[in-house]
Parts: C-alpha cells; sequence; structure tokens
C-alpha cells in the first residue's frame, strides 16, 4: 500500500510539530498550579553523578552541559568508589561548570545528604539496575544508563521499586528521544507502512581495542577502591582489576556486544511494533581473532522471533549481527515490510524490494511500492550512528527529557518500561549464547526458558 504524497506530507506535518513539542522543545509548560504542586520546581535540581567513567565524562556530561543551565540542573557531588576517578572526577566537573562539587566514597553517603534531588549513573553493566534501586528507594528521580539488567530478577527488582516509588527513571536508550526515531515509529504504527516482515541490524567495528583500558589498568589498586561493593550481588571472587575496568569484557558484570549494542538497536523495535519481548532466540559466535583474555565474544550473530503472543502465524525476524574484527556494514537498522524498507541509518523511506508492478501481476495481484520520503527533519540532524556516541546530540535529547519530566513528573521517553523489555530480549540473547539452546520466555512467570528450563 503506497503512501500517498498528500497523506506523507500531512503525516510530516503533524509528526514535526508533534516532535518539536517533545523532543527538541525549549520550554515546558504547566499551569501555575500544577507547577506549584511539584517539589522545587522554582528551585534548582541539585543532582549526584553515580559513577565518574568514560561514559559519564564522554556522553552524559556533553548532555547534561547542553541543557543544565537553560533547565536550572547542578551537579553537587560525584561518588565513585575508586580514590582517583571520584577525586579527578569532582575537580573536572568544577572546572566544566564553575561551582563547587564534592567527592564521595560511595552511595550510602551520597543519599545521606539532604542537598541532592536526582542522581546520573553510569556505573558498570551488571550494576545499573542496583544502583537505579538504591536511588529510587532514597527518594531520587534518575538517569540510568543502559543496559537496564541483563539477568530477570535484576530486571523485575528494579522496575517493581520504580513503580513502588513513583520515582521519574530515564533510561540511556537514547534514541527514543531523537526526531527521526520519533517520525519512524510514527508512521509504522499509522499503518502506512505495512506489517514488518524482516529487520537486519548491525553494529560492527574493527578495534582490538574497544572495551579495552590498558593505561589505567595497572593504576588500579585494590585499597584505593572497594572490591566487595564493586560485586554488589555478584559472586565473590579476588580482585582483578580488568574485571573492574574492562568490565565489558567479562562475564557476568557484562555480556559485552548484547549489553552494549543490542539493546540500543532492538529497543526500537519494541517501540515501533509495541510488542513487549522476542517470542524465541537462538544465538552463535566467538572469540575468533582478539585472544587477549576476554570472555565474551567479539563476533556474534543473534535471530529472534517477534509477533503476538496468542498468533504464532503472524510475526518476523529480527537478525542481528556484531562484530569487531571488520568494520564493513557499519552501524545498520533496516525494517522492511512488503511495500519497501526504513533504512534508519540515512533516515529514509524508500520503496526498495517492495512488490514490483511485475511481480504482483503474475499472482494477479496489485504492486506495493512505498512512496520514499525522508524522516530528517529540513534542518539536518547531526545524530552519530558510528559506533562511538559520546557526545552526540541524541543523548543530550534524552538528557533534557529526563530533566523536564523531572519537573514536569510526566513519563520519560525511555522509562522503565522501555529498559524492562531490553532486558528480557537481553536476557534471552544471554541465555542463547550460554546454553545454545533456542531460547523463550514465560510470559506469565516472566522468567526466561532454556530447554524447557527457567534460566537464571
Amino acid at each position: 500500500m503506497a503512501f500517498e504524497n498528500n497523506n506523507r506530507r500531512e503525516f510530516l506535518k503533524v509528526g514535526s510539530a508533534a516532535l518539536a513539542a517533545t523532543a527538541v522543545s525549549t520550554a515546558v509548560s504547566w499551569n501555575a498550579r500544577s507547577y506549584a504542586q511539584i517539589a522545587g520546581a522554582n528551585d534548582r535540581v541539585r543532582v549526584g553523578i553515580v559513577g565518574c567513567g568514560d561514559r559519564m565524562k564522554g556522553g552524559d556530561l556533553p548532555a547534561f552541559q547542553a541543557n543544565a543551565k537553560d533547565m536550572n540542573f547542578q551537579i553537587v557531588a560525584v561518588s565513585d568508589i575508586w580514590n582517583r576517578r571520584r577525586e579527578e572526577g569532582a575537580a573536572y566537573i568544577q572546572k566544566l561548570f564553575g561551582n563547587p562539587v564534592d567527592p564521595v566514597r560511595n552511595n550510602d553517603e551520597l543519599y545521606a545528604r539532604k542537598d541532592v534531588d536526582a542522581v546520573i549513573i553510569a556505573t558498570a553493566d551488571f550494576q545499573h539496575a542496583l544502583h537505579g534501586i538504591e536511588a529510587v528507594n532514597a527518594g531520587r528521580d534518575a538517569y540510568v544508563e543502559k543496559p537496564t539488567a541483563h539477568t530477570m530478577d535484576d530486571a523485575r527488582k528494579f522496575r517493581a521499586a520504580v513503580h513502588k516509588t513513583g520515582k521519574i527513571v530515564q533510561v540511556g536508550t537514547q534514541r527514543r528521544s531523537t526526531p527521526k526515531y520519533m517520525k519512524a515509529a510514527e508512521y509504522i504504527k499509522s499503518g502506512a507502512f505495512g506489517d514488518i516482515v524482516m529487520v537486519e541490524m548491525t553494529w560492527n567495528v574493527n578495534q582490538p581495542g574497544r572495551w579495552r583500558r590498558p593505561k589505567e589498568v595497572p593504576l588500579l589498586k585494590e585499597e584505593d577502591t572497594d572490591w566487595k561493593r564493586y560485586l554488589l550481588n555478584r559472586p565473590m571472587v579476588p580482585f582483578d582489576a580488568r574485571k573492574y575496568l574492562e568490565f565489558r569484557l567479562f562475564w557476568p558484570y557484562s555480556s559485552g556486544i548484547p549489553d552494549q549494542w543490542l539493546v540500543h538497536q532492538i529497543d526500537t523495535v519494541h517501540w515501533f511494533t509495541g510488542l513487549p519481548h522476542p517470542r524465541s532466540c537462538v544465538a552463535n559466535g566467538g572469540i575468533y581473532l582478539w585472544k587477549d583474555g576476554r570472555q565474551n565474544w567479539d563476533t556474534m550473530t543473534a535471530v529472534f522471533d517477534y509477533g503476538p503472543l496468542d498468533d504464532l502465524t503472524k510475526g518476523f525476524q529480527v537478525q542481528y549481527s556484531s562484530r569487531f574484527t571488520n568494520s564493513a556494514g557499519g552501524v545498520k537498522e533496516l525494517y522492511y515490510s512488503n511495500g519497501g524498507m526504513i533504512d534508519m541509518d540515512k533516515g529514509v523511506v524508500t520503496g526498495t524490494g517492495g512488490l514490483s508492478a511485475r511481480s504482483a501481476a503474475e499472482m494477479g495481484m496489485k504492486p506495493n511500492l512505498l512512496n520514499g520520503f525522508s524522516l530528517v527533519t529540513e534542518k539536518a540532524e547531526a545524530v552519530s550512528t558510528d559506533a562511538d556516541t559520546h557526545g552526540d546530540p541524541e543523548t543530550a535529547a534524552n538528557m533534557r527529557n529526563w530533566m523536564e519530566c523531572v519537573r514536569s513528573r510526566k513519563t520519560p521517553n525511555a522509562s522503565i518500561e522501555a529498559g524492562y523489555s531490553h532486558s528480557i530480549a537481553l536476557c534471552m540473547n544471554v541465555a542463547a549464547i550460554q546454553t545454545g539452546q533456542k531460547v523463550t520466555f514465560d510470559e506469565k512467570n516472566q522468567q526466561v526458558m532454556a530447554g524447557g528450563k527457567v534460566y537464571a
């Protein structure tokens, strides 16, 4: 079914107006009564930093800085269990913003303070849910980096804590606040694209040093941090600076590719379709080239089955592939229908691959070719699509949406429910990697199943 030009223009007109009011708004309006009911609505929102590593410095802090003055947010403290990072982090932020910033040894000390209203959490992958639970239970709103959780137990507990406390939590899947993705979601949900028949996603780099920290590892000594507090609910093992600083290479601190990259992209599938999680997942891969002691794969392919949970005759596949060993193909997200495709890398809808007149005539059918158009606004979006997402406009938009919701108490774009959904897909992927079996999900009990048994 072609998306007629008039309808397309109207869609873009309406969609642009909606986006202007949400993702890229420069002000938030409330009536006087509702505004007055927001705690601290007329005051500065004071923020604590939890974890001052690479993602915080390279991604979240620039995003915060882009919005802090306009939204009246200020960083007052840095919590990091490594003394070097907390001292250097506090000094760096103080120089960046020009106001006093206190270093604190841990989150207990942070939440004992009376001058912290909200926190930004960018710690190790496995810590996000646990640190998020600490934050909301301490009465703080939180911006929590992805992945939300790579175990279902952590995911369930985090979601329950957010619902119980009513605190505002934004997950760091920043595509949810990016205009071209918002347009794509609206377009697909309008029905004009047609049923999704396939999704192909890639995230390829050629980086032997990706997630390695060879210069920092020798600097970290056990006496300079709190190893037990670092491990949280993971098994107690001897101190290992690599597992601390290069955690993305080692399970159970991260699954690597799925924790870091899959969740960004699979999140769009849930968003665009309204489906809460895959029906099944299989995966294959290995450490084929970078044999540097890592445990997590440098190459992975996973295939997910999606569709209605009550009708297995309908659905589509998501084919996901990622490698560290050759960058050809880069970062891609391609959605296919019978009428054409959406290329999210380029931000365009085209009739590529749609049902041609010749093929349709052979079966007595009508051709089905989508009219092409751009999902990018007239003022081109300078959005990074390579593997290094530090300092990009997507994160700045996501941070702003969180700040707006802290004041308005509205649900943010990347809510805890979005984080919970990507956590299910992530946990299914991890189970498929570790068991080699086809993995499903028990909807009733919210459990990942491998080989007919609950996968912990």
